[in-house]
């Protein structure tokens, strides 16, 4: 079964992240740079919260334009929900859709390592239905599993 770690070795363990000091402002340009919706609030090498696109968007809605001036940790999400490296992806889905996250920070102990989307859970349990499939299909037509 496909986990985390398989994930992240193949899009790669980078992730984004900003101060909880820094301005709203700085955050929104950010995700806009980085083309991402979603980016980790770190302290050093400990995680403090996160702050998405989804936290703009609410943010805008209560306060309006002022919110750009407020700081991350003003507005940023601290109950975090993450995973370890060997979480398979069927119990990350299922985490995901439960708790109607769309990011989730992959810890390895203490430390985060990367971040997975709910595009990648999403596209690796695809690719692992269509391995699936072809393997059934080669085994009722009698091929070997491996073409």
């Amino acid at each position: 079964m496909t986990d985390m770690k398989r994930i992240l070795d193949a899009k790669g363990y980078t992730f984004f992240f900003i101060s909880a000091e820094a301005k709203v402002a700085d955050a929104v340009r950010l995700l806009e740079q980085k083309k991402v919706g979603f980016l980790l609030v770190m302290d050093g090498e400990r995680m403090e919260g996160v702050f998405s696109e989804r936290d703009v968007v609410k943010l805008m809605a209560r306060k309006g334009p002022t919110a750009m001036d407020l700081k991350v940790a003003d507005v940023m999400t601290t109950s975090v929900y993450h995973v370890a490296l060997r979480t398979s992806v069927d119990e990350v889905m299922g985490l995901m859709s439960e708790k109607g996250i769309r990011h989730v920070p992959v810890m390895d102990g203490k430390m985060v390592v990367g971040v997975v989307s709910i595009r990648d859970v999403v596209a690796e349990v695809v690719a692992d239905r269509e391995i699936t499939i072809k393997g059934l299909e080669n085994y009722i037509v009698g091929t070997d599993f491996r073409n």
